[in-house]
């Protein structure tokens, strides 16, 4: 399997490249040059695969010689021990709502299925290679947790996360900032998420002190969080044992989504893949009418989803402009002059894969409440995105994918239905547990500055 960056296809990267480096060198990102394409006879072979067994299966296609089977079949059995389910993710029936449940990690949110495999795989590079890297990575709230959990006290690996200070939940930042080990660095920024990841962005361009400090990423830009994810996509379809299935998928960096597109471009008959945001809707005016120019962004309920320029739908720009990535060079310019607007015939091929939605504060609230009443659950607010997306659709056969934990954003439940979820136990101790995080100015230099200061 070989790589190519989504703005310039003419250099080939191995797996290991594409894993360890995150952001290709000229700010493009990484996507393979082939894909493996299953027919309907070898989606039938796969379809009695456990959850394990299925991740060794589609991860496989992606990894070349990087690891054998045996050793990948470890790391992911690994990997997924310590989830509350036995297939790592769970598909429930909430009334007429399917929610596939991706949250039974150990922090709570879908970002661990593919963190906790990442996190293996990083140490089994380093021990192997008996090198050292210090990872990077700008958190919207999710991401950082979950990455932490999976670096944490593993030699060899420093990791440093961005957050905006005072956006996000106060539960998804004490279960980052109360960990104690001494590879943890987290860093509040005085900005929004988009600064932070454009500070990450700045740091992997900038190659002297990127190579300097042997930096690596986990971002959603990172392939390896891909593939890991594409994974539950096959594992629901198998389950329900439907010809066809379609996803609702809450959506801020556009990563989980286009996991989604990958498996469809691998021959899982996925009919639509739903785009659901909330106020920060950038992605839904993309597919649904071809804007995509950002505007400030909104502090709401769901902040895993506010952000405004979407990484990763890079890769799908790539895609759809048939793979030419000089073309994708010059778009990526106009998104950073925020003067981009989607061609008809471009606009045309995605509105083929992709429906879009978003739902306002209001909403959000008014979608929690009523599935409390109804059905006696409580949705996260990013899920209730996600179902209200479906319903202004109409695509209620569709399959909701349920991104977090209730527990996690007890401020939107205490709004909607007064009373949220409490942590489950093996986490409550970080509501009462000292945090350890430093803020810093929203410049480059500084971040710069402090991780040198660190290492």
């Amino acid at each position: 399997m070989k790589y190519i960056s989504t703005r310039n296809n003419k250099l080939e990267f191995e797996f290991r490249d594409v894993f360890i480096k995150g952001l290709a060198d000229d700010g493009g990102l990484y996507v393979p040059k082939s894909l493996k394409k299953y027919g309907k006879e070898e989606l039938l072979e796969l379809k009695n695969l456990n959850y394990n067994e299925l991740s060794i299966e589609i991860i496989s296609q992606f990894l070349g010689d990087f690891i054998s089977k045996e050793e990948l079949s470890s790391l992911i059995k690994k990997s997924y021990s310590t989830f509350r389910e036995k297939e790592v993710v769970k598909i429930t029936y909430v009334g007429e709502i399917k929610l596939l449940e991706l949250f039974h990690g150990p922090t709570l949110a879908f970002k661990d299925v593919a963190m906790q495999f990442i996190g293996n795989l990083y140490e089994y590079y380093l021990n192997k290679n008996d090198k050292k890297i210090n990872i990077v990575v700008a958190t919207s709230g999710d991401t950082g947790a979950a990455a932490i959990d999976a670096i944490k006290g593993k030699s060899n690996l420093n990791i440093f996360v961005l957050h905006p200070n005072n956006k996000i939940s106060s539960v998804q930042r004490k279960i980052m900032t109360t960990v104690e080990d001494n590879n943890v660095f987290n860093i509040a920024i005085d900005g929004n998420f988009d600064d932070c990841q454009n500070i990450v962005k700045q740091m992997f361009s900038d190659l002297e002190f990127s190579k300097s400090i042997n930096m690596s990423g986990v971002n959603s830009i990172n392939w390896a969080r891909i593939i890991a994810q594409a994974v539950y996509y096959f594992f629901s379809y198998f389950k329900l044992g439907k010809e066809t299935i379609s996803f609702s998928v809450p959506t801020g960096n556009f990563g989980d989504v286009f996991a989604g597109y990958i498996a469809k471009k691998m021959g899982l008959p996925i009919e639509k893949l739903i785009v659901a945001t909330n106020e920060n809707d950038i992605l839904h005016r993309a597919i649904s009418k071809g804007d995509y120019v950002s505007k400030e962004v909104k502090e709401t309920l769901s902040p895993s989803m506010d952000i405004q320029l979407a990484s990763n739908f890079e890769r799908l720009i790539y895609y759809i402009n048939n793979s030419d990535s000089e073309k994708t060079a010059e778009i990526m310019e106009k998104i950073k002059q925020n003067s981009y607007q989607i061609e008809k015939k471009h606009l045309d091929i995605i509105q083929k894969e992709f429906l879009s939605e978003s739902c306002n504060e209001q909403e959000t609230l008014d979608i929690i409440k009523k599935n409390y009443e109804e059905n006696n659950v409580i949705l996260d607010p990013h899920t209730a995105v996600g179902v209200g997306a479906a319903k202004k659709l109409s695509f209620n056969d569709c399959l909701v994918l349920s991104t977090a934990h209730p527990c996690k954003f007890p401020d939107a439940t205490n709004k909607a239905i007064n009373k949220h979820e409490k942590l489950p136990k093996e986490l409550q101790h970080v509501l009462e547990k000292k945090e350890n995080f430093q803020v810093l100015k929203n410049t480059t230099e500084e971040v710069k500055n402090f991780i040198k200061s660190k290492i």
